[in-house]
């Protein structure tokens, strides 16, 4: 009978232990995830894969240990399935940015954009296994072809995709020739929350160089780098006519 008791409470008390342990992990993490005051920093990229620049990006990214956010073009995914494989098994995300970077063939009617997405998505989940669902508009979502539209967004959010624009721009798309220094000093800003708008296209060299800048400046100040997921808030604006 006296074994029994000291077995029962030998239960209980491992019972309560374990209770407590797992109360006090749950905290923690709650604690680390939503109390923090860290600024945050999401660096992108579009036009990808592009060859060498988009390598020498995933070695800077893998060096710094920092993650990043790839919009890729559907059509130049072909022959460069190990890069994309790469940001994948690196931990980056993966969001599309059209299948022909084509504005006449994106801007000319909201079926052509959404099946320009799916088309995308596909390829990549031929690649991947995985289904992508964010999304970067060429040019921008408000652009020289194409003013958004809340007919368009709520077409992309029925079929769960999400929309996200920047809120720093690197200047790297409009000129590729635009020097490493140029670059650095347009994408270093101080907003709490940061998302730099940069390109890895088989032109963007000076953008790769530019790039352990980009991160030692943010390291510097302390932020936090995340990627873009299906979490993170919408980036986009419905202009007003």
């Amino acid at each position: 009978m006296k074994l029994n008791k000291k077995l029962m409470l030998l239960s209980v008390l491992f019972s309560l232990l374990f209770t407590t342990s797992f109360k006090v992990y749950a905290t923690t993490n709650n604690i680390n995830l939503e109390g923090s005051n860290k600024k945050t920093v999401y660096i992108t990229f579009d036009d990808g894969p592009g060859g060498n620049v988009t390598k020498d990006v995933l070695d800077t990214l893998k060096q710094e240990d920092v993650p990043a956010t790839f919009f890729v073009i559907g059509s130049q995914i072909k022959g460069q399935e190990d890069i994309i494989l790469r940001m994948k098994n690196e931990g980056h995300s993966i969001g599309l940015h059209s299948y022909s970077h084509d504005r006449s063939k994106l801007y000319c009617s909201n079926d052509n954009f959404l099946n320009e997405m799916i088309k995308s998505q596909d390829i990549l989940y031929n690649v991947t296994g995985e289904k992508y669902n964010i999304l970067r508009f060429p040019f921008g979502c408000n652009n020289n072809s194409y003013k958004l539209t809340e007919g368009l967004v709520n077409e992309l959010h029925n079929k769960n995709f999400k929309i996200y624009d920047w809120n720093v721009d690197s200047g790297d798309g409009a000129n590729y020739k635009s020097s490493p220094e140029n670059i650095i000093k347009k994408s270093c800003k101080n907003d709490d929350n940061v998302v730099i708008l940069m390109h890895c296209s088989f032109l963007n060299k000076t953008s790769a160089k530019a790039l352990p800048s980009i991160i030692k400046y943010y390291k510097d100040k302390g932020y936090e780098f995340k990627a873009i997921d299906e979490n993170t808030p919408e980036i986009y604006k419905v202009m007003k006519k």
